[in-house]
């Protein structure tokens, strides 16, 4: 029965058969640690309790973790087929002119040959321009402080994702 306090979304989503939550919070991030550590939460009472686990669980990372993470994730501009998540997010890139598209390939290709990972970044509700702009400004950091940029747009990119999950006219 669903709590009046409770979203349908979020009760729905505490509700789910372990298996099936696993699988859920695989889509919203791909690494094994912060899954765990979200599915160790259930039942949560509210959205915020939600997110506020997923935020810790990103704090607690290691660094292999967040190449976990990062392995789950396209390169900007190139969604993998069949993932509805990362094209939505990178719709802002789909429609870029090729010039743009080709340049950020190349700042792809010099981002992972300095950091050896994907540049990640939350494309959600941004223009190609913008993706690319920070590619080249964050191209620039110390390998340690792109990883506290990169572990910041984690938590961003789940956030998202995780209400995309809980809301109540969402079926998993």
């Amino acid at each position: 029965m669903t709590s009046t306090s409770t979203p349908q979304g979020l009760a729905r989503f505490n509700a789910l058969e372990e298996s099936a939550a696993l699988a859920a919070l695989h889509e919203v991030c791909a690494c094994t640690a912060w899954v765990r550590l979200l599915l160790a939460g259930r039942p949560y009472a509210t959205a915020d309790g939600l997110y506020a686990t997923a935020d810790a669980a990103v704090s607690g990372l290691t660094a292999a973790d967040l190449d976990e993470a990062m392995a789950g994730h396209p390169p900007i501009g190139g969604p993998r087929s069949g993932d509805p998540a990362t094209t939505r997010e990178q719709s802002g890139m789909a429609c870029a002119p090729d010039r743009l598209k080709a340049e950020m390939l190349e700042l792809n290709l010099a981002y992972q040959e300095k950091f050896g990972h994907v540049f990640l970044v939350c494309a959600t509700g941004r223009t190609g321009e913008q993706m690319r702009d920070a590619a080249r400004e964050r191209i620039g950091n110390t390998p340690e402080r792109e990883r506290e940029t990169v572990r910041t747009e984690l938590g961003r990119i789940n956030r998202i994702r995780l209400a995309r999950l809980v809301e109540a006219d969402r079926q998993p």
